[in-house]
C-alpha cells in the first residue's frame, strides 16, 4: 500500500469590524483573485504562530496594529479546493476596532476600504464570505467562554 501526502499550505485571516457594522477590506493585487476583495491575511511564517501571522500580515497590509492577543479566533477553513493555487488551511480571527480607525493599502493590497456589513462588494475572494458569515453569527451568539 503506497501512501500520498499532499502539501499544506497554512494562512492566518482576520475580520476586522468597526462598533458600526462595517468590515475592512482589501483589494487584492495579484492572482489568484487579483482585483477581488479579500479579507487581510497571508502565510504564516516559520516560528511563528497564526494568531502572530495574523497582526502581522493586518498591519503589512492595512497599517492596522493590533496585538495577537487581541485577536480571537473565529475558526478554521480547510476545504479542499479553497484556494486554486492547491491546499490552504487558514485559521481566522477576529478583531473589533473603532469606527473612524485608518486604514491605509499596504504589501499585496491595491486598496482597502471598509464596506458596510450588510452591503459587502460582489466579488469576494477564495472562501472569504463564509468567513464573514461565521463572524456576523459570532456577533449574535453570547460569549461561550464567559
Amino acid at each position: 500500500m503506497s501512501e500520498t501526502f499532499e502539501t499544506i499550505r497554512y494562512t492566518a485571516d482576520v475580520v476586522v469590524t468597526t462598533n458600526d457594522g462595517r468590515v475592512l477590506l482589501i483589494e487584492r493585487d495579484w492572482p489568484p483573485f487579483e482585483g477581488a476583495w479579500a479579507l487581510p491575511g497571508g502565510h504564516v511564517d516559520p516560528g511563528e504562530t497564526s494568531r502572530e501571522a495574523a497582526a502581522r500580515e493586518l498591519a503589512e497590509e492595512t497599517g492596522v496594529h493590533a496585538a495577537p492577543a487581541e485577536l480571537e479566533q473565529l475558526g478554521v477553513w480547510d476545504a479542499p479546493g479553497r484556494d486554486p493555487r492547491g491546499r490552504y488551511v487558514t485559521a481566522a480571527y477576529r478583531l473589533t476596532v473603532v469606527s473612524g480607525t485608518p486604514a491605509e493599502a499596504g504589501d499585496d493590497a491595491r486598496s482597502v476600504q471598509w464596506w458596510p456589513l450588510n452591503n459587502l462588494p460582489e466579488r469576494l475572494a477564495f472562501d472569504h464570505a463564509d468567513i464573514l458569515a461565521a463572524a456576523r453569527l459570532a456577533e449574535l451568539l453570547p460569549n461561550r467562554n464567559g
